[in-house]
């Protein structure tokens, strides 16, 4: 019974190594890309427009690339459900158990 705390502990803990390796890379997103847009504003020229692709296009990308993350993150657990992993093994056991014989 230890042993089986002892799997859940250490799949908690990669879990919330996930969560916060995604918070880093979010709050690195809004600082960096703070900057970079605050820069370009304070570079434009007079009678020059501050919305365009230029301005915004490092946000776009490293913005596609901060969705992909948090998908990594939270998606499998909304999709597949909380226990979907534990039975997913006892599964794979049982029908590799039942075919040990054969």
């Amino acid at each position: 019974m230890e042993n089986l705390d002892e799997i859940r502990y250490q799949e908690a803990l990669k879990r919330v190594k996930k969560v916060k390796g995604f918070y880093t890379h979010l709050v690195v997103f809004v600082v960096i890309n703070s900057m970079i847009i605050i820069a370009n504003y304070q570079q434009l020229e007079p009678e020059e427009d501050f919305f365009k692709w230029q301005t915004f296009s490092t946000f776009f990308f490293w913005g596609i690339g901060l969705l992909a993350h948090a998908l990594s993150v939270f998606l499998p657990s909304m999709i597949l459900g909380k226990d979907w992993e534990e039975r997913k093994i006892k599964e794979l056991m049982e029908k590799e158990k039942s075919n040990q014989w054969k």
